[in-house]
């Protein structure tokens, strides 16, 4: 099983509860209508285990995704291309991480 993890920080311009409100709304709904995404979760991300050291990262989705290529094409949709832009209005440059289960 493969994942797609996104780490990310807002923008100085959006507001935390903006973006939570349209992850929860319109994001993991759409995405997870695709019939490459078994599941997804977003993460607000805190302190560093043991500090009182923040992440560097404030957010992390994670998308089990069960086929790659479908995805890839299911991201070229409408509906995809219109939640990718949103996404883009919030992030301020995302890393999007493919990743491959091995335990």
């Amino acid at each position: 099983m493969s994942a797609l993890v996104v780490l990310f920080n807002l923008k100085d311009d959006s507001a935390k509860e903006t973006y939570e409100n349209w992850a929860k709304t319109t994001d993991v709904p759409t995405a997870s209508s695709m019939a490459s995404v078994d599941d997804f979760k977003v993460f607000r991300l805190g302190n560093i285990m043991g500090t009182e050291d923040p992440s560097p990262y404030q957010y992390c989705e994670v998308l089990q995704i069960n086929d790659m290529a479908k995805l890839g094409e299911e991201v070229g949709s409408e509906a995809m291309q219109k939640v990718a832009a949103e996404f883009q209005t919030f992030a301020d440059n995302p890393m999007f991480i493919v990743s491959e289960q091995i335990a």
